[in-house]
C-alpha cells in the first residue's frame, strides 16, 4: 500500500535541495536543526551534501557535516560526494569532505579513480597522506 506523497512536502523538499545547489548554508543549517534528515535524498539518491558538494559550495558542505550528514554517502548511481568534487575541481569542498571523514576510496568512480583519470596529481598526493 503506497500513499500518495502530500504536495506540500515535495514542494519544501524541493526547496531544501535547491538551498544546497545554491550553498545556502544558513538555511540549510536552520532546516536541519528544525527537523530535516540532514542526510535527506532527492529521487536519483543524491543527498544534500552532494548537491552543495556538486555545485562547490564549501560552506554549505560544512554545515551539514557539522548536523550529522554522511559524507560519503553515494547516490543511486554509486557516485560520492567527493569524486563529485574532484570531478568539478572544488578544492575547498575536497578538503571539508576529508576532514569530514569521506573516504578517498569509495563509490564508483571513486575520488581516487577520478583525479587519476583526469591527471589530478596533486589530489592523489594528498589522499595519500590522509
Amino acid at each position: 500500500m503506497s500513499e500518495t506523497p502530500d504536495p506540500e512536502v515535495i514542494e519544501l523538499a524541493s526547496r531544501i535541495f535547491d538551498l544546497a545547489r545554491q550553498g545556502d548554508a544558513d538555511a540549510l543549517a536552520a532546516y536541519v536543526d528544525a527537523g530535516v534528515p540532514a542526510n535527506l535524498t532527492n529521487d536519483k539518491g543524491d543527498s544534500l551534501v552532494m548537491l552543495a558538494a556538486y555545485h562547490g559550495h564549501a560552506p554549505a558542505v560544512r554545515a551539514l557535516l557539522d548536523r550529522g550528514a554522511d559524507a560519503e554517502r553515494a547516490n543511486d548511481r554509486g557516485q560520492t560526494p567527493l569524486a563529485g568534487a574532484v570531478f568539478k575541481g572544488e578544492d575547498a569542498v575536497i578538503r571539508v569532505l576529508l576532514d569530514g571523514g569521506a573516504d578517498p576510496e569509495a563509490g564508483t568512480p571513486s575520488a581516487v579513480d577520478t583525479a587519476r583519470m583526469f591527471g589530478k596529481t596533486d589530489l592523489l598526493e594528498l589522499f595519500t597522506k590522509r
